[in-house]
Parts: structure tokens; C-alpha cells; sequence
């Protein structure tokens, strides 16, 4: 029987969780993060009512790892659960496999850097209201000469106080995170260019874009939140933060088109 990957369904669970199938494997999407499972490191999916099981392989003797989605259509998840078991029933390696690696994390949270970004749109707009309300009493006063004086000292200072309060936060943070935070070793993805995945406390794998072309690079994250890592390298130190784009892994791996 065939089974093409574009037929099977996708799931909505309940307060939004998302699970669907791509070329690259499943992807779950959920409030504030997404997880990319390839299908070397799946080990079967399990329909359970209303709810799916994700369970990753795991070496002989440990406890496998597993996600679960719930509140989803029950037909749903059992055609879901049986057509990606079926395609995964041709693979023809050892089971005896750590599917840790193979399922990864990236935070869909707003960045530091987008809320600041954000508080300052809003105040380079309040500042612009102001300054069209000052410039306005001025014509009317007629005092050109405050109109051009308040734009141009305004406009500079505006920039000025920005400029240094977004420096002065990075380096804050930059210094904290060097005191307080875990240094791992991140390694290249395979399947995105400049994506790299590292491991953090709980030995979830974490993905995170940057431009550096070596096959490893120093990463530090903070040890209770894992929205942010900052990257030592050959280049300049950078903050880079995982963002939406396409999914990565750790290893190559894609689906079989359909199952005899």
C-alpha cells in the first residue's frame, strides 16, 4: 500500500499545539517553540484517543523521551499515528539508537532584542507626536527659530539616548550571561545552512541560526531560560537568537515516499 506523506493529516490540539508531517519529518508547533523530529531519531507514534504520542528511539535500557499532543480529532490521530508508523517500518538500522539529537527545539519567544525594538517604535512615535505638537504652538507663536532648533537637537538627542540604552543592555546581558551561563559546544546542522544545535541541562537539543561556517562554535546560554545564546567565535562575539525558518537536524535524514 502507498502512502504519500502529503495524505496524512494535521493534527490541532487543544490552547494550539500543531503536528504535521514535512519533507524533513514531523514538526510540532507549539505556543512558543517548534520541534523538528527527523525519523532516524523516531521511534513510533502512538495514537491514544484523543491524544498522540510521540516516543524517540532510545539505546537498550534507558527511557525513551517522548511529546504528547492532546485534544486532537481521534480518526485524525489514528490515520496520523498508522501512516507514520508504516513509513517508518522500512528503515533498516540497529533500533539501538538515542533519538535525542534527532529532535529539536527552537524558542519562538520574542527576543530581548525585539521587545526593545518595540518599546522604541513606540517611542520614536510618541516623540514625533511631541514634536509636532511643539512645533505647532511655536508657528503659532511665531517662533520659527525654536521649530528648527527642537527638530534638529530633538532628532539627534532622541537617536543618542536609543543608541547608548541598546548598548549598554547588550553588554549588561552579555556580562551576566558570561558569568552565570553554561558553555556547551554547539555543532553544524546538516540540514539548514548556518544552523547549529547544542545540548542544554535537560539534554533537550536546541537549534539556533548563525552566519559562522566552521563545524562547531562555543555557545553560552543562560541555565533557566533558553530563549537567547550568545556565540563565541573566530568573528566578533554575537547574540543570535533562534528564529522561524527552515527546519534543521542535527543528521540527514528525509522520509521514504511510500511504504510496499
Amino acid at each position: 500500500m502507498s502512502i504519500s506523506i502529503s495524505s496524512l493529516p494535521v493534527l490541532r490540539g487543544r490552547d494550539g499545539p500543531v503536528l504535521c508531517v514535512e519533507d524533513i519529518g514531523l514538526v510540532l508547533d507549539l505556543p512558543r517553540e517548534q520541534v523538528t523530529f527527523t525519523p532516524d531519531g523516531l521511534g513510533r507514534i502512538r495514537a491514544e484517543g484523543r491524544s498522540v504520542l510521540i516516543e524517540l528511539r532510545a539505546k537498550a535500557g534507558a527511557t525513551p523521551r517522548t511529546y504528547r499532543i492532546d485534544d486532537v480529532d481521534e480518526a485524525a490521530a489514528t490515520a496520523f499515528a498508522d501512516g507514520v508508523n508504516a513509513i517508518l517500518a522500512n528503515r533498516t538500522d540497529s533500533d539501538d539508537v538515542d533519538g535525542a539529537p534527532f529532535a529539536v527545539v527552537r524558542s519562538l519567544a520574542p527576543t530581548w532584542r525585539t521587545r526593545f525594538h518595540r518599546r522604541m517604535l513606540r517611542g520614536v512615535l510618541g516623540h514625533l507626536l511631541a514634536l509636532v505638537v511643539l512645533c505647532v504652538v511655536a508657528g503659532v507663536l511665531d517662533e520659527w527659530g525654536v521649530v528648527v532648533v527642537t527638530i534638529l537637537l530633538g532628532g539627534l538627542a532622541w537617536l543618542g539616548l536609543w543608541t547608548g540604552l541598546y548598548g549598554v543592555i547588550r553588554a549588561r546581558r552579555e556580562r551576566r550571561l558570561r558569568r552565570y551561563g553554561v558553555t556547551v559546544t554547539a555543532t553544524r546542522a546538516t540540514m539548514s545552512r548556518g544552523g547549529y544545535v547544542y545540548p542544554d541541562a535537560t539534554g533537550t537539543y536546541r537549534g539556533f541560526l548563525h552566519g559562522e561556517a566552521g563545524p562547531t562554535i562555543t555557545v553560552i546560554h543562560p541555565r533557566r531560560t533558553r530563549r537567547t545564546c550568545w556565540c563565541r567565535c573566530r568573528r566578533s562575539p554575537t547574540w543570535w537568537t533562534p528564529t522561524r525558518a527552515p527546519s534543521w537536524s542535527s543528521v540527514p535524514a528525509s522520509w521514504s515516499s511510500s511504504t510496499p
